[in-house]
C-alpha cells in the first residue's frame, strides 16, 4: 500500500501549468504554450524525504530548486565540526541561488519532512533567460524575493534578546504561512527547537523556556512542535520590546 506521502504526491504531481505556486515561480508570466515549452524542457520534479540532503556545501551548481511541497534547512560546518543552521525554507522558495556567483553551493541543505522541489536546470535556465524576457524578469523578482527574506532573517537576529528573537521568528514564520493562504495562527513547526536555536544563536534550552514563558503568558499555545497564536497583537508587543543586554535570556 502506498505512503500518505506518496499518495499526497500523485495527487499533486502536475506541471508548471496547474502548480498552486504558478504566480511565485518562473512560468507566472508565460502563457500556456510556453508554460509547456518550459515545464518539459527545463523543470523536472522530484521527492525528496526527510532528512535527505538535496545538496551539499561544494557540490558544483547543476540546478536550481524551487520547494513545491514541505520544507528545509540550510545549515554549515562550524570551525569545531558542529552544525549552524543558517536558514529554512517553505514553499515557494528557491534553494541554490547563493551558489550563482561562485557555481559552487556554500552551503548544505536538508529536508525537514517529506517534501517535493522542481529542479531547474541552470544552464538551460540561464539560456532562456536570455532569449526570453517574461523568464528573465521573473527570475529577477525571485531572486528578487530571496534579498527580501535574507533582510528579514537580518532583522530578526538582530533583537536583543530570546524574548524578541522568538516572538520575531513566529510573527514572520506566520507571515509566510499567510502568504501562501494557509493559517498564520496556526501552523507546525518542522524544525526541532535545537534546529531553531542554533538559527536564533540560542541555546536549546532557552528556546524551550522562551516558548513555554510566552505559553504561560496566553501569548501562543504550544503542544511539542503545534503552535496556535492566541494573542497576536501581544506577540507583536514582545517583538517590538528594547531590551538592554545582548542576548538576554529569561533568566536575567
Amino acid at each position: 500500500m502506498a505512503s500518505n506521502f506518496t499518495q499526497s504526491l500523485s495527487a499533486n504531481r502536475t506541471g508548471c501549468a496547474g502548480c498552486y505556486l504558478r504566480h511565485l515561480c518562473l512560468s507566472a508570466d508565460l502563457n500556456d504554450a510556453e508554460t509547456e515549452i518550459f515545464s518539459s524542457h527545463i523543470v523536472s520534479q522530484r521527492r525528496v524525504p526527510k532528512g535527505e540532503v538535496l545538496f551539499r556545501a561544494g557540490d558544483p551548481l547543476d540546478a536550481l530548486f524551487v520547494t513545491r511541497l514541505g520544507s528545509f534547512k540550510s545549515s554549515v560546518l562550524t570551525e569545531n565540526g558542529s552544525e549552524q543552521v543558517t536558514d529554512f525554507h517553505m514553499s515557494g522558495e528557491v534553494l541554490g541561488a547563493e551558489t550563482i556567483p561562485t557555481e559552487y553551493h556554500t552551503c548544505t541543505v536538508t529536508a525537514l519532512e517529506d517534501s517535493e522541489i522542481c529542479s531547474l536546470r541552470y544552464r538551460e535556465l540561464e539560456a532562456l533567460c536570455d532569449r526570453d524576457p517574461k523568464i528573465s524578469r521573473q527570475f529577477r523578482l525571485l531572486l528578487g524575493r530571496k534579498i527580501v527574506a535574507a533582510h528579514q532573517n537580518l532583522l530578526i537576529l538582530g533583537c536583543t534578546n530570546s524574548t524578541q528573537l522568538l516572538a520575531s521568528f513566529l510573527l514572520n514564520l506566520a507571515r509566510k504561512f499567510e502568504a501562501r493562504g494557509f493559517s498564520k495562527s496556526e501552523f507546525v513547526l518542522r524544525m526541532t527547537r535545537g534546529e531553531l536555536g542554533s538559527f536564533l544563536g540560542l541555546k536549546l534550552e532557552t528556546v524551550s523556556r522562551t516558548l513555554t514563558h510566552f505559553d504561560e503568558l496566553n501569548l501562543i499555545e504550544i503542544n511539542q512542535r503545534h503552535v496556535r497564536i492566541i494573542n497576536l497583537e501581544g506577540l507583536k508587543a514582545v517583538a517590538k520590546e528594547s531590551g538592554r543586554a545582548k542576548r538576554k535570556t529569561l533568566q536575567g
